[in-house]
């Protein structure tokens, strides 16, 4: 049960997820989207900055039972939001809540299954959530609502069903490319 949960927030899913997003944020203008972006890759780099240092260097914080910083539980406490906003139009400030707030309750949800599975403590799974869920809550704040024109309402909504549908299941492969290139970093630190 614990890993059908857990692929909600994996990169196969929810990068392509991302992507379908960022080409419906576009529909608002370019500053959403690039601003969107520009957070989502901060938040992506620092898990993997955190995922190549433990993995090429060792380098972590025992007593902290912190290695890594979460990437399914960042990208889904960052993408899940997202897509629930431009899936659910509405124009309350209440339905934005609401719809932020689920987004994050299954972000975390996925951080518990990603600790049920032994992939991750629990300090690394909130550390995850935070990243992904600061990344979610700042851009709210500073861009309100996406909206989509009424026409584009129903095209997004299949176009985000049918690409969770289709991607869900799919692992991504950059755990094993973290392992096999980052053992260079050590020459360097």
């Amino acid at each position: 049960m614990w890993s059908t949960i857990s692929d909600l927030g994996d990169a196969g899913l929810t990068l392509p997820l991302a992507i379908v997003c960022a080409v419906w944020l576009a529909t608002s203008g370019w500053k959403p989207v690039m601003l969107w972006l520009t957070m989502l890759g901060t938040g992506m780099l620092m898990v993997g900055l955190t995922k190549m240092f433990y993995a090429g260097c060792g380098v972590h914080l025992p007593l902290a039972e912190f290695r890594v910083i979460s990437g399914h539980t960042m990208l889904a406490s960052a993408v899940w939001p997202m897509t629930l906003l431009l899936l659910f139009q509405g124009r309350t400030d209440g339905h934005v809540r609401l719809k932020v707030a689920a987004g994050l309750a299954l972000a975390a949800l996925i951080g518990v299954a990603r600790v049920f599975d032994g992939a991750h403590t629990v300090p690394e799974v909130v550390v995850g959530w935070c990243v992904g869920a600061v990344i979610t809550v700042l851009f709210v704040r500073w861009q309100h609502l996406p909206g989509l024109l009424p026409r584009w309402r129903r095209l997004a909504g299949v176009s985000l069903l049918s690409v969770s549908a289709l991607a869900y299941g799919h692992h991504a492969p950059i755990q094993a490319a973290i392992d096999s290139y980052s053992s260079w970093l050590c020459l360097w630190f």
